[in-house]
C-alpha cells in the first residue's frame, strides 16, 4: 500500500509481517508457502505468526493513538515466549540482544523490538489510522505525527471522505 521505504534494522522484519495481510482485499501471504518461507514458519505455526501478527497491528495502532483493530493477546505475553541473551562482538565490542537458542519468528520479533527501543525508533513504527488499509509504516516525519501509510493513498480518500461531509 505505501511507497515509502522499509523500516531501520530489525523494524523491518515486523513491517513485513504486519504487512503479510492486505485489510481490504483479504489477501493474506502467509497462507502461501512463498509467503511463510519469508519468515521461516511452517504451515502448523501459521496461527501462531497471524496472532503475534494482528497483536503487533494493535501496538502499532497505539503507537499512532488509535485504539486496536480488535481484540488481541497482549503482545508482551506472545513476546514473552521468547528469551533473548546479550551477545557482544570480540572485535569491536559492540552488545545486542539476539533470540536464545531457537530463532522463532517470536525471538526475531522480540530481538527486534528489543534493539528499536535502545535506538529510540519503536514508537515510530504505526499503523495506517485508515480503517480499511491498517498498513504497517515507519513514521519519517520530522514530528513523528504520521497518520497514512500513503499521503497519496489513504490520506487523500480520509480528505476527501471530510471534505464530503462538509458539503452535505
Amino acid at each position: 500500500m505505501t511507497e515509502r521505504s522499509p523500516a531501520p534494522g530489525g523494524l523491518a522484519l515486523v513491517e513485513a509481517l504486519v504487512n503479510t495481510l492486505d485489510i481490504e482485499s483479504g489477501a493474506d501471504k502467509l497462507d502461501s508457502p512463498e509467503g511463510r518461507a519469508r519468515f521461516g514458519i511452517t504451515p502448523d505455526e501459521t496461527d501462531r505468526a497471524r496472532a503475534l501478527r494482528e497483536s503487533l497491528r494493535a501496538t502499532l495502532l497505539a503507537h499512532a493513538g488509535h485504539p486496536p483493530h480488535r481484540e488481541t493477546p497482549p503482545l508482551g505475553d506472545l513476546l514473552a515466549e521468547a528469551p533473548l541473551i546479550v551477545t557482544v562482538d570480540p572485535a569491536d565490542g559492540s552488545a545486542a540482544l539476539t533470540p536464545a537458542g531457537d530463532h522463532s519468528l517470536h525471538a526475531r520479533v522480540a530481538a527486534a523490538v528489543a534493539e528499536s527501543l535502545a535506538a529510540g525508533t519503536w514508537t515510530r513504527l504505526k499503523a495506517c489510522e485508515a480503517p480499511d488499509c491498517l498498513w504497517a509504516y515507519y513514521d519519517r516525519s520530522p514530528a513523528g505525527r504520521g497518520r497514512w501509510c500513503s499521503m497519496q493513498v489513504c490520506g487523500a480518500r480520509a480528505k476527501m471522505r471530510r471534505y464530503r461531509a462538509k458539503g452535505m
